[in-house]
């Protein structure tokens, strides 16, 4: 059986993008993000966070629901690309 690829694909990424993005907008540090996360029960040391949002971790979809939940903001929200004219 072949091992399966790790790569972060082109939602990832956005996703990724979007956390740091709306995270940094509401003016919130990566640790209080993941203190957030973990109050919801989907425990989240900072620095499972920061990987996230470089793309050097992928994240889960329990993960993504928790960091939206976190950041008052519906799941898609996460996953939008730019906007478009």
């Amino acid at each position: 059986m072949a091992a399966r690829s790790l790569e972060i694909g082109p939602a990832g990424i956005r996703a990724a993008r979007n956390i740091e993005i709306l995270r940094t907008e509401r003016g919130l540090p990566q640790r209080e993000l993941a203190a957030r996360v973990t109050a919801l029960g989907r425990p989240m040391p900072n620095t499972m966070l920061s990987r996230i949002e470089r793309a050097q971790r992928r994240c889960d979809i329990d993960d993504l629901v928790a960091i939206a939940q976190a950041l008052h903001v519906p799941v898609p929200a996460l996953l939008r690309g730019p906007a478009t004219a």
